[in-house]
C-alpha cells in the first residue's frame, strides 16, 4: 500500500480507539503523554507513529500491539479500507478533474463516518447494477470529457503537427494506404489481413496489436474507412508516445484507467485526422446556413470523408462545442437485433447536463418516438444500406425540445444486428441564431418521452408498457394531498 494510506488507516483507527473510549484529544494526549499537536497529526494521517509511540498508545488504551497496527478496519470503516487498499485513487488521475489526492484524504480524515456511509452507499447501488471496474473507468472518462465539453486542442494541434512532419494533405480525404504506408515505413509495423480470420472466438474484433514484433493483426470485414480509424488510431499511439495502451480494438478489459484514457486520447487523434477540423467546421457552417435542411446535403458530408457515420457524429460533438457554442447536446449509440423488442443503448455522451434521452438501468422500454429507434427499426425492416432521418423531438413534461439527426446502418459483425447513432441539439435561441432551418415549418415535430413506464403521453400508438412510475407518482401525490388536509383540518 501507499505510505500515505497507512498513516490514514492507522489516523482512522487511533481517532475511533479514542472516541470508543470517550477520550478528547488533550485528554489522550494527558494519558499518554503525547503532545495534543502531535496525536492530532497522527488521526489525520499526516504522520505515522515510531514504534516506541505506538508501544505507548497501545498500554496506555488497553488496545493489542498487533490490533493497532494492523490495516484492518472495523466495519463501520470497512469501506474506508476497501477503497484505499484497492488503489482506485492512484489508478485515477484525479488531476484531471483538477482534484488532489491529499483534498479527499484529508476529508475522509475528517468525517470518516460520513464518509464511509457516502462509500457504501455507491458500493451498493454498484453491485445493484452490476457496476464494473470497466464501467466505472468509462464513467470517468465521459465525465473528463463532458468537463471539457469534448474538444481537446492540445489534440487537435498534434494532428495539425503530424499532417506536417508527414506531409499528409488535410485537404483532401484520407484513405488507408497512405496511413498504412507511414506505419510500416516509419513505426516499423507488419500488417497481417489473414491471420484473425483462422481464429473464430475472435469474430467480433477488428484488430489486435502484438507489441513485440509490432504486428497489427486486421479483420478481413472491415471497410476501407475502418481500417482508416485503425491506422490512424496505431499512428496516434505512436505519435502521441502512448505506451500504456489498449492491443485490441473492441477492447476486452482495461487493467487500468491510463489505457481507457489513452484509447480515448487515441480514439480522438484518428477522429481529428480523418476529419480535419477546418473542414467539417466549414461543411457544418454551410449545412446549419441553409432555411430549409436538404438530407441530400447531410448525406454530402457522410460520404465526403473516409470514415464511418459514428466517427462523423463523434466529430460534430467535438466541433459544435467548440466551434459554434452548441454545448446542450447529447450523442447516442443504440444496437438492435433483427426480430426481437429490445433496443440497446451501449454508448452515451452528454455535454453541458444530463440531457432527457438517457439511459435506463431498471429495464424500461425506450420511447419508440425517438428517432433513433425508428431509424434501426426501418434499416432492420428494409434491405437498405443506410437510413437517416432528423426530427425535433418535444418533452412537453420538460417544456424542452431537441433537433435530432439520426442514421443506422448494419452491423458488419454480427448478422441480424443494426446500429443507430444519434446527436441532438437543445433548441433554445441560440440554436435558432446558430441553425437556420431549426425555424423551418416542415421539419416534423414529435412529442417523445424518456421511458414508456414514465411517459404520459395519452394514446401513444407506440406505447411498450404501462406509465406504472407516473401512476405510482401520481398516487402518491394524492395520498400526500390527503395526509396534509387532515394535518390542516385537525390542527385547528
Amino acid at each position: 500500500m501507499e505510505q500515505d494510506y497507512i498513516k490514514l488507516i492507522f489516523g482512522l483507527k487511533l481517532k475511533q480507539i479514542r472516541t470508543d473510549k470517550g477520550l478528547s484529544l488533550f485528554g489522550l494526549s494527558k494519558l499518554c503523554g503525547l503532545s495534543k499537536s502531535y496525536l492530532n497529526e497522527i488521526e489525520k494521517g499526516k504522520k505515522y507513529p515510531k514504534p516506541d509511540k505506538i508501544v505507548i498508545l497501545s498500554d496506555k488504551l488497553e488496545v493489542p500491539y498487533d490490533e493497532m497496527v494492523s490495516l484492518k478496519l472495523d466495519k463501520n470503516l470497512a469501506p474506508i479500507g476497501e477503497i484505499l487498499q484497492s488503489k482506485v485513487l492512484k489508478e485515477i488521475p484525479l488531476e484531471l478533474f483538477g482534484i488532489k489526492e491529499g483534498i479527499l484524504i484529508d476529508i475522509i480524515a475528517n468525517a470518516p463516518s460520513k464518509v464511509t456511509a457516502f462509500i457504501s452507499t455507491i458500493i451498493e447501488i454498484a453491485k445493484h447494477y452490476s457496476f464494473s471496474k470497466e464501467s466505472f473507468y468509462l464513467a470517468s472518462v465521459r465525465s473528463f470529457q463532458e468537463a471539457n465539453y469534448n474538444y481537446f486542442d492540445h489534440l487537435e494541434q498534434s494532428v495539425l503537427d503530424f499532417s506536417k512532419t508527414y506531409q499528409v494533405d488535410l485537404k483532401t480525404q484520407i484513405d488507408a494506404k497512405e496511413l498504412e504506408d507511414i506505419l510500416i515505413e516509419e513505426f516499423g509495423y507488419t500488417i497481417n489481413s489473414k491471420e484473425l480470420a483462422l481464429h473464430s472466438e475472435l469474430n467480433d474484433l477488428r484488430s489486435v496489436f502484438v507489441p513485440k514484433s509490432k504486428i497489427l493483426l486486421l479483420s478481413s470485414k472491415i471497410d476501407d474507412a475502418q481500417k482508416t480509424f485503425i491506422y490512424a488510431k496505431e499512428i496516434a499511439y505512436n505519435y502521441l508516445d502512448i505506451k500504456d495502451r489498449l492491443y485490441t480494438f473492441s477492447w476486452i478489459k482495461f487493467d487500468n484507467f491510463d489505457q481507457v484514457l489513452n484509447n480515448f486520447y487515441a480514439s480522438y487523434f484518428a477522429g481529428a485526422l480523418v476529419i480535419p477540423r477546418a473542414s467539417i467546421t466549414s461543411d457544418i457552417k454551410n449545412l446549419f446556413g441553409k432555411s430549409v435542411f436538404n438530407t441530400k446535403d447531410f448525406f454530402k458530408i457522410l460520404n465526403k470523408y473516409n470514415a464511418s457515420p459514428e466517427s462523423i457524429f463523434q466529430r460534430f460533438t467535438n466541433i459544435l462545442p467548440h466551434d459554434f457554442n452548441l454545448k446542450s447536446l447529447f450523442f447516442l449509440r443504440f444496437s438492435h437485433e433483427k426480430g426481437t423488442n429490445r433496443y440497446e443503448l451501449n454508448k452515451e455522451l452528454h455535454l453541458s447536463k444530463q440531457q432527457s434521452p438517457h439511459a435506463n438501468e431498471t429495464n424500461e422500454h425506450y420511447c419508440r418516438r425517438w428517432v433513433s429507434l425508428k431509424v434501426i427499426k426501418m434499416i432492420s425492416d428494409n434491405t437498405s444500406q443506410h437510413e437517416f432521418d432528423i426530427q425535433i423531438s418535444n418533452y412537453p413534461d420538460q417544456e424542452k425540445q431537441y433537433l435530432v439527426l439520426s442514421s443506422a446502418t448494419a452491423d458488419p459483425f454480427k448478422s441480424n444486428r443494426f446500429r443507430s447513432v444519434s446527436i441532438g441539439i437543445e433548441i433554445n435561441n441560440l440554436t435558432k441564431r446558430k441553425i437556420a432551418f431549426t425555424g423551418n415549418s416542415k421539419l416534423k415535430t414529435v412529442d417523445v418521452g424518456v421511458t414508456c413506464e414514465r411517459c404520459n403521453i395519452v394514446d401513444c400508438e407506440l406505447r411498450q408498457a404501462q406509465p406504472n412510475v407516473i401512476e405510482a407518482q401520481l398516487k402518491d401525490d394524492k395520498i400526500s394531498e390527503v395526509v396534509e388536509h387532515l394535518q390542516r383540518k385537525f390542527s385547528n
